[in-house]
């Protein structure tokens, strides 16, 4: 499973009351452009062309809890699937998980698989997020 690496801006925007991870709509998108730390929004980024099953935006990062124990929150999301029709969907090398809920799509974090990753028609790729560990952890 790949590592999640957090942009930045992240943390302020998490103090600064922008992100609240337990309601907002996050989504994860697709691109072949390395993010940076340094990224803050969407509009930073340069997604995969829509067509062939992969919408404008991404995919919707199912909220399964937020939960703190002892001091310890854990982000727990449903995987997210992406399944090519009527062509191929990518290339793509990274996925980037952000906050649908703003306009401007605020950044929080992404995913390096390492390589590109067409993905050929009728075939799915999931960005599998830890369902015991969390996407994220604060304490």
């Amino acid at each position: 499973m790949a590592v999640m690496n957090k942009f930045d801006q992240f943390v302020l925007d998490l103090a600064s009351g922008v992100h609240n991870l337990n309601a907002a709509a996050l989504k994860i998108l697709l691109t072949n452009a390395a993010p940076v730390r340094t990224n803050k929004v969407k509009a930073d980024l340069t997604e995969i062309a829509a067509g062939n099953g992969y919408a404008a935006g991404g995919n919707a990062a199912t909220f399964n809890s937020g939960s703190d124990a002892a001091g310890l929150y854990k982000l727990i999301l449903a995987p997210v699937a992406f399944t090519a029709a009527g062509g191929n969907i990518g290339p793509f090398e990274f996925a980037v998980l952000y906050n649908a809920s703003n306009a401007a799509g605020n950044l929080i974090g992404w995913w390096d698989y390492g390589t590109p990753i067409t993905l050929t028609n009728g075939n799915t790729f999931t960005v599998q997020l830890d369902q015991a560990n969390g996407v994220l952890t604060l304490q």
